[in-house]
């Protein structure tokens, strides 16, 4: 809830004003991005960051294009599973704002193909080459998927203290044999230089200029065809299941003239299928969209997929509960 002020004082909440106008003045900061600095001096934009299992998943396309004229390299996050953040900073983010990346960093950990090889989270911890190799092929079903946009790939495998020495080296031949490269990258333990091998490999394939990237789908397509491209090519799902209402709705806003847009997929992040127990690299599964929205302001189409949530979930007590302005105009219960 947003909190403005009279000049007598007197409070007037977000839901008392009519005018967008004056949302405006009170958001009016709200688009410059925000730069701050990393713990090592380096520049940073934090500007937006939607969820990407229900939201597009990527920061903000101004602190993107600012930082591009300002530095020789910009990373940028697009979370949350590249089946989701990558697939929807590729599809949606670069095709609105002319971007074309010129290589993906793809974040892998030991202890995630574990989980993908049956492990219980409990149990991670513990050395388990069987079970890596067994979960290496979700990792090797993502590197596909980002390489069908013409993009090089570098995995990074994000070290963990537990991890032992065979359980990388498990990873790094399964990758190898994908055709790409994985660097292990220590920089929890030793920040920077931990991943300064990352960063100079991910800035050769940078410079390499090895990229023809293009998004998996073209801006004519019909909607339910977009949709239905995502869902095959990449959760490998036979199809997408969409009663007759929800082509109907996607038909209505073709014919307004909203049939160009691209297509946000709200699923769950744990799963290419829209079960969050079905791990692996999974195929022969169906993916039912329950719900269309347009987005027409963000400019695209989102379908809810399976049971998910679309706001974001919240612990049993949330931190806003205590936070507030005491009587001196001081601000409580941040930290």
């Amino acid at each position: 809830m947003i909190v403005a002020y009279r000049r007598d004082r007197s409070p007037v909440f977000a839901r008392d004003i009519k005018a967008d106008g004056a949302m405006t003045v009170l958001l009016k900061d709200a688009i410059q991005p925000n730069l701050v600095q990393t713990l090592e001096n380096n520049p940073a934009f934090v500007h937006g960051g939607p969820f990407a299992n229900i939201a597009h998943g990527c920061n903000s396309v101004i602190a993107t294009t600012t930082a591009l004229k300002l530095c020789d390299y910009v990373v940028t996050e697009a979370g949350f599973g590249a089946d989701l953040g990558a697939e929807k900073f590729l599809n949606i983010k670069c095709r609105k704002a002319g971007l074309a990346p010129s290589a993906v960093v793809l974040v892998a950990t030991v202890r995630a193909m574990k989980m993908n090889g049956g492990v219980a989270k409990a149990d991670l911890g513990v050395e388990n080459v069987d079970a890596v190799k067994d979960g290496c092929p979700n990792l090797g079903r993502h590197i596909e998927n980002l390489k069908s946009f013409g993009v090089p790939v570098v995995v990074a495998i994000n070290h963990f203290v537990t991890d032992t020495e065979a359980e990388v080296q498990a990873v790094k031949d399964f990758v190898a044999g994908q055709g790409s490269e994985a660097i292990v990258s220590q920089h929890w333990e030793f920040g920077g230089k931990g991943a300064e091998a990352l960063a100079t490999r991910v800035a050769e394939v940078a410079d390499a200029d090895m990229a023809n990237f293009a998004p998996i789908y073209a801006d004519e397509m019909p909607l339910a065809e977009k949709i239905q491209t995502i869902c095959k090519r990449i959760y490998r799902a036979d199809e997408a299941l969409m009663d007759q209402k929800i082509r109907n709705q996607l038909k209505d806003w073709e014919a307004q003239g909203y049939g160009h847009l691209p297509v946000c997929m709200a699923k769950t992040q744990y799963s290419f299928s829209t079960d969050p127990n079905l791990r692996g690299a999974p195929t022969g599964h169906s993916v039912p969209v329950r719900e269309v929205r347009l987005s027409a302001g963000a400019g695209f189409i989102v379908a809810v997929c399976g049971e998910i949530m679309t706001m974001p979930g919240l612990p049993r007590k949330p931190a806003a509960e205590t936070i507030m302005l005491n009587n001196a105009g001081e601000i409580e219960g941040l930290f």
